[in-house]
């Protein structure tokens, strides 16, 4: 974390300041933590090259235009960015007070999704807005972490001490666990889960409460799997994709191809065989077995390193902001911080063979509009609570400033009345 300074070049600061809706003379002592902004962007690139890479086999055949999903991931990151500068203009207050509509929203759209959803590989997730498509999962996700968070500040003492004040967050996950799967959704269900349970157990609540929460989840979502015959087929092509290398373990056989092609360095930029559509959803849910394939293990570890950097941040972001006794801004800092890195685990372990496929997006890199934009607006609400945690110390710097100002004059003025 960078300490407060002004070592960012004065022509810069007004338009920071604006954004962050600082007065001049709080503009004058800007400081913000620009390491979530310079992780963010080397994700945005390396997304964008890789998009461009993995796609434009499918995109010429489906399109005739091999820049086709280039153009559109270009443009998704675009909209992300105008959404991000509206955000940062918005102080953490405002969303915490917006936290109970944002649940309400969220559950509206996944609700929407099953009436008038559009449905893709036998999934009905996509809210068709003219040519482009909203994933309501996405969304609904940081909408509930937001809500969660203001629960926790007002029900804290509930929490650790009555047992209902830990199930009623767990009631409306199962609401809108039972709309994701619905659609059939299990992953954003499972992601959704495992973050509240690490969030509710950070939050004061019992070890007991926290073991029988997640020995149950974890039955229910054996039970679901056993008991849906194309979940149970992904189960066991995961446990042996060799044996069914052109049936249910295709997409998963053919990923481990990619990875071990990469070895330590890679095929180089563009000479992957496995994008020429032999790898089902290259560009999007399995990026990261192009990014192996054509830049090995290095590659991976490069971009793993990134993630895992942007998410300590996020967790020491949100002890700091507890520390300094705003709960929410901590407990939202922490969700994200759960989230990005449960996803990225199950994103990068279902291409590796690690966990059963599912349909995750790697944040910031897979090509992806709803993505794009919801994980964007997670890494603006980093940087308000930090920015606002900044903010705060720098007023009671002032303050302790000012005091000592003041006892010194008075003590001078004493003195040298005494001597008169």
């Amino acid at each position: 974390m960078s300490k407060l300074s002004t070592s960012m070049p004065m022509p810069f600061l007004p338009r920071w300041g604006q954004l962050l809706g600082l007065s001049n003379n709080q503009q004058q002592h800007l400081s913000f933590d620009r390491g979530f902004l310079l992780l963010a962007l080397a994700l945005y690139l390396i997304g964008m090259v890789m998009v461009a890479s993995s796609s434009m086999p499918v995109a010429e055949r489906l399109y005739n235009n091999p820049f086709h999903f280039v153009f559109r991931h270009g443009f998704f990151i675009f909209i992300s960015l105008i959404i991000a500068a509206l955000a940062l203009t918005r102080p953490m207050q405002q969303w915490h007070q917006a936290s109970g509509y944002l649940l309400v929203l969220a559950i509206v759209m996944l609700a929407a999704v099953l009436v008038i959803g559009r449905s893709v590989n036998g999934s009905t997730r996509w809210i068709a807005l003219g040519p482009f498509n909203i994933q309501a999962a996405e969304p609904a996700k940081l909408f509930f972490f937001c809500y969660l968070s203001a629960y926790l500040v007002r029900k804290k003492d509930e929490i650790t001490e009555q047992i209902k004040g830990f199930f009623k967050p767990l009631l409306v996950l199962g609401l809108l666990g039972f709309l994701l799967l619905m659609q059939p959704d299990l992953g954003t269900a499972v992601v959704m889960f495992i973050t509240t349970i690490g969030l509710l157990f950070l939050a004061g609540a019992k070890l007991w409460q926290f073991l029988a929460v997640m020995i149950g989840g974890l039955m229910g979502i054996a039970a679901l799997i056993v008991m849906s015959p194309y979940r149970w087929r992904r189960i066991t092509a995961f446990m042996e994709p060799w044996e069914r290398p052109f049936d249910e373990g295709y997409q998963l056989t053919q990923s481990l191809m990619a990875y071990g092609r990469g070895e330590t360095f890679g095929q180089g930029l563009g000479n992957s065989i496995q994008k020429l559509e032999y790898l089902p959803e290259a560009h999007t849910d399995f990026v990261m077995a192009v990014i192996g394939e054509e830049f090995g293990f290095f590659g991976i570890f490069v971009i793993l390193l990134i993630c895992l950097t942007l998410i300590i941040k996020a967790l020491f972001l949100g002890k700091r902001a507890l520390i300094n006794e705003k709960y929410f801004e901590g407990y939202f800092a922490y969700a994200i911080g759960i989230w990005m890195s449960f996803q990225i685990a199950v994103n990068v372990g279902a291409s590796a063979g690690v966990f059963p496929t599912k349909g995750l997006t790697m944040p910031l890199i897979s090509y992806g509009g709803s993505s794009m934009i919801v994980m964007t607006l997670a890494i603006v609400v980093l940087i308000r609570i930090d920015h606002e945690l900044r903010v705060q110390a720098m007023n009671a710097t002032k303050k302790v400033t000012s005091k000592a100002s003041r006892k010194a004059i008075t003590s001078k003025t004493q003195t040298e009345g005494s001597h008169e």
